[in-house]
């Protein structure tokens, strides 16, 4: 088949595709079709096969000209997109070719078949600008007050919740049941307010309604009407700006029983430990080690934030449409449900697919252009891993993880496990040569804690 095509770029990482099929092919390309059909289709009055071609254009008409047209356009596209000059312009697998419906093509056996298709392609990926890139890696020690905060967790979560007297009052840091309801100016139940058995520790402001203050004093069997004014600037956008009356019954109060800090407790957590100072010497490490992995993950990250501001990327639609897909369809396995269910779910909520996609995967768009760099920089600067460098890899592992180089081997005997590491252990190789190329300054001190709470804000 004889075609000549013209390729036009055009936004968003798209093209349009205009593809001429000379006249010849058009009306020998006719011919065949029409042949094929005739060959296989079966008519009253005809024996199979023999049915004329003069007949079957006169009882099917403009539907088997239509349909001999789409098999037209689809050959002409293969043979357009098929060859080794194609690639640059070739569609993605989930952008399929559109017809211009503007100059919707006719088909005329006289004349040449023109036709116009638009559809998006891989994006053009450039890493040149390097200029003015400036990381600053955060300061942080490990403190007493640090590694003392990470043994009373340890103790909380080795406590025993017991039930306080009845007549002891509520005080902070104890464990509550309530039972609660909004009211109206009347003092009526709000329909639909009302809730049951709710746990919530005194102190930690995990409840809608933030009362950990006003229940302290109360005893179990308490019932209690409060009255709270929330400033224009609360958080939570329903409760901005308003005042609430609520009824609260105390139904249960209970206490954490904290054990001493000693080697007792080291040796329950773990009877690896024979002392505490065991313990804490183990938490140290776990916590340095932390440590190191959130300061390369920020240094990474501020790295490619830097790159795809200074190198634009334009991102095809429909792969940011397929990523947000692919996404979706992970957060609804998180949530153990199926993708149409969780839709539905969030849409009770009042939320939309849209903001739960950013507030749990982040910016679509930026990790696509961070990828879209970091794929793009491996393979120009042809960055490979050798054996001997994986199998460093895997004795660092061991010695971080406290397990033998055989069982780490063991779990990178899977085929995906140990693509994953190899890939893990390219990127890691790209940055620090990047590292080299930009400049890298000492940033504020920051404590241990606050490491990770700046990244959980974000």
């Amino acid at each position: 088949m004889n075609v000549t095509k013209e390729i036009k770029q055009i936004e968003d990482s798209a093209v349009q595709l205009t593809a001429t099929i000379a006249k010849e092919d058009v009306a020998s390309g006719y011919k065949a079709s029409l042949a094929k059909y005739a060959k296989n289709i079966q008519l009253p009055g005809f024996r199979k096969g023999h049915v004329p071609t003069s007949v079957l254009e006169r009882k099917y008409g403009e539907s088997l000209r239509a349909e001999i047209l789409g098999d037209l356009i689809d050959q002409a596209l293969n043979e357009v997109l098929s060859g080794d000059d194609a690639k640059d312009f070739r569609p993605l697998p989930y952008a399929q070719p559109r017809l211009d419906q503007d100059k919707l093509p006719q088909l005329d056996l006289q004349k040449d078949l023109t036709f116009t298709v638009t559809y998006d392609v891989f994006p053009k990926v450039e890493v040149k600008e390097f200029g003015g890139i400036t990381i600053k890696e955060p300061q942080v020690e490990i403190s007493e007050d640090d590694l003392n905060s990470e043994l009373k967790s340890i103790q909380e979560r080795n406590a025993a919740v017991i039930d306080k007297n009845d007549g002891d009052p509520v005080e902070k840091d104890n464990i509550i049941t309530i039972d609660y309801k909004e009211l109206d100016d009347a003092g009526n139940t709000i329909a639909g307010s009302e809730r049951q058995d709710f746990v919530f520790t005194v102190g930690s402001g995990q409840n809608l309604y933030k009362i950990d203050d006003d229940v302290i004093g109360m005893k179990k069997g308490d019932t209690k009407e409060i009255t709270k004014t929330y400033g224009k600037d609360e958080k939570d956008s329903e409760l901005a700006g308003t005042t609430k009356k609520l009824s609260v019954t105390v139904k249960a109060v209970k206490v954490r029983n904290l054990p001493a800090l000693d080697d007792d407790l080291a040796q329950d957590v773990n009877e690896k430990y024979k002392t505490l100072d065991d313990l804490k010497k183990d938490i140290k490490l776990s916590m340095e080690l932390a440590k190191k992995r959130k300061l390369a993950e920020m240094k990474s990250q501020s790295l490619l934030e830097q790159l795809v501001e200074k190198n634009p990327i334009a991102l095809p639609k429909s792969m940011v449409a397929a990523e947000n897909e692919s996404r979706w369809h992970m957060l609804s396995q998180q949530f153990k449900t199926s993708p149409e269910q969780l839709e539905k779910m969030v849409s009770a909520s009042g939320q939309t697919k849209e903001a739960m996609l950013q507030q749990w995967a982040g910016n679509t768009e930026q990790a696509l252009k961070s990828r879209l760099i970091v794929d793009t920089l491996l393979r120009e600067r042809n960055i490979a891993v050798t054996p001997e460098e994986i199998e460093a890899r895997y004795q660092t592992i061991a010695e971080e993880n406290g397990l033998s180089l055989d069982e780490v081997k063991e779990h990178y005997s899977d085929v995906k496990a140990k693509e994953y590491l190899i890939d893990e252990a390219k990127e890691n190789k790209l940055f620090e040569m990047l590292y080299k190329e930009v400049k890298v300054t000492k940033g504020d001190k920051m404590s241990f804690a606050d490491l990770f709470k700046a990244d959980s804000a974000n």
